[in-house]
């Protein structure tokens, strides 16, 4: 199993937090003998739904030495992540959890909103220290 980013828990509270159900952590996505684990599968009922809504979140802190190599690393995740759920007609809605700090100081560059406007990117921004979601961005 993968180690858990810095703001894993964070995250998962949030979730929580916003009435979703958490359904499995290291998510295990299967594709021609590979695997993969994404971080945390949630599902949000809706009344008017009988399965309701279902997220897949990937979460990535962006500590590393270089922002832009770390933007390689998860947006190429991502798109894997999002290739498998496409090619096996998951019902799963795919997020990149980033922090509002990160999201403000970083994601407001214009390399880093063409890549992840270009690659479609769902982004959730969470509050790490109130452990709240702020905005989600599709």
């Amino acid at each position: 199993m993968p180690a858990k980013d810095i703001y894993h828990n964070a995250v998962r509270f949030a979730l929580i937090k916003d009435g979703w159900s958490i359904l499995a952590e290291n998510y295990s996505l299967e594709y021609g003998g590979d695997r993969l684990y994404v971080d945390i599968a949630a599902e949000k009922s809706i009344a008017a739904e009988k399965n309701g809504q279902k997220i897949l979140v990937e979460v990535k802190s962006f500590l590393g030495r270089s922002f832009f190599n770390d933007l390689e690393n998860a947006v190429g995740q991502y798109i894997i992540y999002r290739d498998i759920l496409e090619e096996t007609a998951s019902n799963f809605n795919l997020y990149l959890a980033i922090s509002r700090g990160t999201y403000k100081s970083n994601f407001q560059r214009q390399l880093a909103q063409i890549v992840i406007n270009r690659n479609q990117v769902n982004l959730l921004i969470f509050d790490a220290e109130n452990e709240v979601s702020e905005q989600w961005i599709e």
